[in-house]
């Protein structure tokens, strides 16, 4: 008979601390099947990070050979007039084109009223097709154009008579030698460098390029620049050159030519979103496939552990705590396999992009992804065998054995 005023006793609460360290004693008492059940998981996701990160790597690399087509890239030049008469653009057009939030890069050239020739022992209409270009600082890096010899134009070059030359032109003055004179408009210029073919700007190739300081000074430009180059974020070319035609020109937005993007940029598109549907549909087959494996690891783990449960409930733990300790484990154990599987995966997508010389890519999302599954599936496969097991009676459970 129960005495009045007497309470039963209570069970002894678990702190997470202590909830921590009895989830973890299985996993000590048992390292080979840990090792196994962890190798498991790891594997499972392994596959879906190694999966996302090739497909990310093969992605980017598809985006490196794209941007070698200029698909960010577009032309700004003067059109004509209603009555045909060709116009010309505003000296302000270059800094009122970089004030474009999306724009990354602006450089223009110019027209200059002049010719360059070999020597002054050339005759005047042997002009080779060859034209003088007033050209910026930042020209180089905007069209994706590399020196073979000499230098580019500096701070100090663009002010005084000196010309690079396009390959082309180099070619059909037979100069390839900086420090070379070449008569430019009638003065003569000591030839800094020589490009290597542009394929993003061909016109450049065949010209002769002067800095616009010197153009202004020796040969009279009058700082309109004929071609304005404008590199702008892949997302955003459609939105700037919408607005490219006012803003080089504000007053005469109609007498502005602006360059369509290029069909490399459709392509680009097209191949992002055909690689983006292969990455999700791998990515998805590899982490059920892993969840699989995660389910299955988790479930025997617990069923073999039956005689365990009954005598612990046998000596006085709850239905909680018993569920409280194999759901700990089963997250331990899907946290161990986890980071390993992320750490294996990053490893597998590393190794093989180097062999394919593509860049290394692995996705944030995909390294949480796959823990934050492995988490889910692990306390869902870990939750529904310990409930079942802490509702059998201690004699049932132990009889089990």
């Amino acid at each position: 008979m129960k005495r009045r005023g007497v309470r039963a006793p209570r069970p002894a609460r678990l702190r997470p601390l202590d909830v921590l360290r009895l989830g973890g004693t299985g996993l000590r008492t048992r390292p080979l099947r840990v090792f196994l059940s962890a190798l498991g998981i790891a594997i499972g996701v392994a596959a879906m990070v190694a999966v996302v990160g090739i497909s990310g790597s093969g992605q980017a690399e598809v985006d490196r050979r794209l941007d070698a087509l200029g698909t960010d890239l577009l032309r700004v030049a003067p059109g004509r007039s209603l009555a045909g008469e060709r116009v010309r653009l505003p000296v302000e057009a270059v800094p009122m084109i970089r004030r474009i939030p999306p724009v990354r890069q602006v450089a223009a050239t110019g027209a200059v009223d002049a010719h360059v020739y070999r020597n002054d022992r050339i005759a005047v209409g042997h002009t080779g097709s060859l034209q003088v270009l007033a050209a910026d600082r930042a020209l180089l890096p905007a069209v994706g154009g590399q020196v073979r010899r000499g230098r580019w134009l500096d701070a100090a070059t663009e002010r005084y008579p000196a010309v690079v030359l396009g390959a082309t032109a180099a070619r059909r003055l037979d100069v390839y030698t900086p420090g070379t004179r070449v008569l430019v408009g009638g003065r003569w210029f000591a030839v800094t460098g020589v490009l290597d073919p542009v394929p993003l700007a061909p016109e450049l190739d065949g010209a002769a390029l002067v800095g616009g300081p010197a153009a202004r000074t020796y040969l009279r430009f009058d700082g309109h620049p004929s071609t304005v180059y404008v590199r702008t974020e892949d997302r955003a070319v459609a939105a700037v050159r919408s607005v490219l035609a006012a803003t080089a020109n504000p007053g005469r937005p109609g007498e502005v030519q602006v360059s369509r993007p290029s069909d490399a940029l459709a392509a680009r598109e097209a191949t992002e979103s055909a690689l983006t549907g292969l990455l999700l549909g791998l990515g998805g087959v590899a982490l059920l496939v892993g969840g699989v494996g995660v389910g299955n690891t988790m479930v025997i783990s617990v069923l073999e552990r039956r005689p365990e449960i009954g005598l612990r409930r046998a000596l006085g733990a709850t239905r909680g705590q018993i569920r409280t300790q194999f759901v700990t484990e089963s997250l331990l154990l899907s946290l161990l396999g986890g980071l390993g599987g992320t750490f294996l995966g990053t490893l597998i997508t590393a190794g093989y992009a180097l062999a394919r010389d593509w860049p290394t890519v692995v996705p944030p999302w995909a390294n949480a992804a796959g823990l934050a599954a492995t988490l889910l599936i692990g306390a869902v496969a870990g939750l529904y065998p310990a409930v079942r097991a802490s509702r059998l009676a201690p004699t049932v459970a132990l009889a089990g054995s």
